[in-house]
């Protein structure tokens, strides 16, 4: 293929997969099935590598994130971001629109726009010349953190608009987490043993602030958009802003209405009150907000909130039930959760019968006792809990609920390590929760990607005494499974079938082909998640490296800390781990960065870079490369950091530090010849090479 047929296919795919991209996560409304469009980004990051003259950073492939942000900058932003004043009745509903018409003066017609009130973390976008250039927290409504990296993960921001839009301007809007998102999210939390997220706001604006924009990518969040704000005010009204927003390819959700009186808001008010619940996302009220631009200005705003928006509260349901017993689950890592079993109540449109008591502290402090009356509400209207108790109704000779001391499913005694707040139980090799936790983790997708062995097969498997470990799967053959029946805890009966069987051992059979950072995350150690282990496993190499290391060693890698350190010597300090992971060995997993590990060579091998700039490729391929080769990525630049790899519009705070703490800066091609010197050059940059030649060999 010619360099020229090759950009108009990149062009033309690129479009088309944005125009799907708006039309699955804005419009709700796919064209194509997810397995065609898969096919149609795989096609384009394949002609991306093998074309890097035509990279470009608004591509739908740079979607998966990869940049790592330490540090978020603060910035001032463009137009001060107001807060709302709130409302929690009709009489001030009432009076709120009172207030508006003896601004305006008496005799002027007002119309108002009405919206739900995303219950969110608050950006705002902005866009020059049609491309998203930065995107910011709302902060202190003055200055915010800069969260352009993460944003851009997001599919349902655009990168590039389309239609007549502003040449520059902001949109304001609320960056949230759907309600299936979330629950899946705490579900496997609760599976992990790990304590639960109270809500999706939370959640939402915890994970602006990740470090690691790939995690963020994963995360799938949303962005609902309410706001334009213009330079100059080309749009007259609040709803024609809404519409034109939509054009540009925002995602404006659809359930604005108009209203002329009072009685249109209360109706809009008493309708959404119910039908709320019914949305994939969560909305705690309403915002009023004036519908003409002019009328706004005029009215214009208090020192924190605009004189012509109000936002009303719906209240929190609250209803009374009775504690009947608290139960223990054990999580994958020895996770001691307490639940609160509760008389069935109907609460914000499902029925509750459990809610989390998250740990001994919260019993103590809620002085919660079986037999109470307790009053339960939804935390961010998501999760079931405990908000207070009736005293009065609290029977005679109740006692305060003391805490087990036993692991209720296999009988260890629990422990509590300083500092932290939850019990744990030790017994982690023997504890069957915790043998079948860490199994299901083990074939995850994100780890060994054993289809079809879910957590039903889990423990059935483990329960028919077939495997005890995860080590165990590899020692499984056609006849142990061919058959296998189990009864379900309602009476019915299911068992493997021969296709079953088959599709199970092959799946096994290929997770031995899955790379070595998948594997040491799969294996399960406390604290070490699939992005840690990816750095553990490019920084040493090999798992007898890693087991070998101390925590001083393994500090050296980046974004491992002490906590993270010692658990892995930890881990690797049982003789009955270690014999596990020979045992995998044994078996054929991967226990080194080989072939088709993306590793070429060592020729940067303890070499910190900074990459910053604008490049011929992504920054991300770029990262990649240094990994490849042995080298380090870091995000700040410090006395450690080696070389700073600059490409257009470096941030001068960057040369200036790099030239104050005599960092080497290079260039794109420089770099390119470091690695064109290979293990004959001395890695500074020194030796002359073929740039053009080193890019061949690369992608």
């Amino acid at each position: 293929m010619t360099p020229q047929r090759a950009k108009a296919e990149i062009t033309a795919l690129r479009d088309e997969l944005n125009e799907h991209n708006y039309r699955y996560y804005v419009l709700d409304s796919p064209s194509i099935s997810d397995k065609e469009f898969d096919d149609m980004l795989a096609r384009l990051a394949e002609l991306e590598k093998q074309y890097p003259e035509f990279s470009d950073p608004d591509s739908p492939t740079q979607r998966v994130g990869g940049q790592v942000t330490k540090i978020f900058d603060t910035v001032t932003h463009r137009t001060r971001m107001y807060s709302l004043d709130n409302t929690y009745s009709r009489d001030e509903l009432a009076d709120f629109d009172a207030r508006v018409r003896k601004g305006l003066g008496e005799g002027e017609n007002v119309e108002y726009v009405l919206e739900l009130k995303y219950d969110g973390a608050s950006v705002s976008l902005t866009y020059e010349n049609g491309r998203l250039t930065r995107a910011e927290t709302r902060g202190d409504g003055i200055k915010g953190d800069d969260i352009t990296a993460n944003a851009r993960t997001i599919k349902s921001i655009p990168l590039k608009l389309k239609g007549d839009y502003p040449a520059r301007f902001d949109i304001r809007g609320e960056i949230i987490l759907p309600v299936s998102r979330f629950e899946q999210i705490n579900n496997q939390r609760e599976i992990d043993g790990e304590p639960l997220y109270a809500n999706p706001r939370n959640l939402a604006s915890g994970t602006l602030k990740l470090q690691d924009s790939a995690e963020v990518a994963s995360r799938g969040l949303d962005c609902l958009l309410y706001y334009v704000v213009e330079d100059e005010v080309t749009i007259p009204t609040q709803y024609e802003c809404l519409q034109k927003a939509r054009q540009w390819g925002f995602k404006v959700p659809q359930q604005s209405s108009l209203a002329r009186s009072m009685d249109d808001i209360y109706a809009y008010i008493d309708y959404w009150d119910h039908a709320r619940y019914d949305l994939p996302y969560q909305t705690d009220g309403i915002v009023v907000k004036v519908n003409d631009k002019s009328q706004q200005a005029r009215l214009g705003y208090t020192a924190k909130s605009p004189r012509w928006a109000v936002a009303y509260k719906f209240t929190a349901e609250r209803e009374p039930t009775v504690l009947e017993s608290i139960s223990y689950q054990v999580g994958r890592t020895g996770n001691i959760t307490p639940v609160a079993n509760l008389r069935p109540v109907l609460l914000a449109g499902t029925t509750v019968q459990r809610a989390t008591l998250h740990n001994a502290d919260q019993i103590q402090k809620l002085d919660v006792r079986i037999g109470d009356t307790v009053f339960v509400e939804k935390g961010g209207e998501i999760i079931p809990k405990i908000v207070g108790i009736d005293l009065e109704k609290r029977p005679d000779g109740t006692l305060p609920v003391k805490y087990i001391e036993k692991c209720p499913e296999c009988g260890t005694p629990l422990v509590r390590p300083e500092g932290e707040a939850n019990h744990y139980c030790p017994n982690e090799d023997h504890c069957p929760p915790q043998i079948k936790g860490r199994i299901e983790h083990f074939a995850s997708r994100k780890a060994m990607d054993i289809e079809s062995l879910g957590q039903q097969n889990v423990s059935l498997l483990v329960d028919k005494g077939l495997i005890k470990d995860y080590a165990d799967l590899y020692t499984l053959g056609f006849d142990d499974l061919n058959g296998l029946e189990q009864v379900s805890d309602e009476g019915q009966k299911r068992s493997f079938q021969k296709r079953s069987a088959q599709r199970l051992l092959e799946a096994i059979e290929a997770s031995k082909k899955i790379p070595f950072e998948k594997v040491l995350f799969a294996i399960g150690i406390r604290y070490v998640g699939d992005t840690t282990a990816k750095k553990i496993a490019r920084y040493f190499g090999t798992m007898d490296a890693i087991m070998s290391a101390s925590a001083e060693e393994l500090m050296a890698v980046d974004e491992v800390g002490d906590r993270i350190a010692e658990s892995i010597v930890k881990f690797f300090s049982d003789p009955q781990h270690r014999q596990t992971v020979e045992r995998l060995k044994s078996y054929g997993v991967q226990m080194s960065l080989g072939e088709g590990s993306g590793v070429k060579s060592d020729v940067l091998a303890g070499k910190s870079f900074v990459v910053s700039g604008k490049f011929g490729i992504s920054r991300d391929e770029l990262k990649e490369m240094i990994e490849q080769h042995g080298g380090r990525n870091v995000s700040a630049v410090s006395a450690s950091t080696n070389y700073i790899l600059a490409g257009e519009a470096m941030g001068p705070a960057k040369a200036k530090k790099a030239e104050s703490l005599g960092i080497k800066i290079i260039s794109e091609q420089e770099f390119y010849k470091m690695l064109d010197a290979g293990p004959r050059g001395d890695a500074n940059g020194n030796t002359a090479g073929n740039a053009a030649g080193v890019q061949g060999k690369l992608f």
